[in-house]
Order: structure tokens, then sequence, then C-alpha cells
């Protein structure tokens, strides 16, 4: 998710009203976006595999319901069943280091 495409929704786009897309939640969550996408690419894999596993990193989680649009996007998640964060990794996602 980039900036320009919340721009870019459709009006009748329900992400256009949603507060998580809407400042000051905007930055904080394109800013996890970039965290994300730090970690992936250090292990060459995409920012949706990290969140999945990040998402189970959490004791309190038991599963992660994914979605898709496309089939394209069901290979990259598949990843993240065989994928480990670091506790630096789950640290920097989590924005405490930097």
């Amino acid at each position: 998710m980039t900036r320009e495409r919340i721009e870019s929704m459709a009006d009748d786009d329900w992400r256009a009203r949603d507060v998580r897309f809407q400042e000051p939640q905007l930055s904080r969550n394109l800013e996890l976006v970039d965290r994300l996408t730090a970690v992936a690419e250090r292990h060459d894999t995409t920012p949706g595999a990290v969140a999945v596993v990040w998402t189970l990193h959490n004791l309190a989680v038991d599963g992660a319901i994914v979605g898709f649009r496309r089939p394209d996007q069901v290979d990259p998640i598949l990843i993240a069943a065989n994928l480990e964060l670091s506790a630096e990794d789950a640290a920097e996602i989590e924005g405490s280091t930097r």
C-alpha cells in the first residue's frame, strides 16, 4: 500500500473513509509497511509474507486469515509457512529499533 494508491481510491471504496487510511493513522501504517518491506528484502520475500509471520509471532494469535484478490497473490504468501523471524526482525517491525 502506498500513499499514492490510497489517494487514487474510488470515492465508493470503503477504505477512503476508514480512519486507518486517514491521518494520523495513515502515516503510522505506511511506516509499518516500510519496516515490513525492509525485513522482507533481507529474507528475499514479500512484505505480505513477513506480515503473516509477524502476526503469528504474537503468542495470543493461533492463526492468520489471509485474503486474496487474484490467484497470483497466493504463492508469495505461502513462503510464510517456512519463514522464521529473528528477535531483531520482530523488533524492527514493531518499531523498537532504529
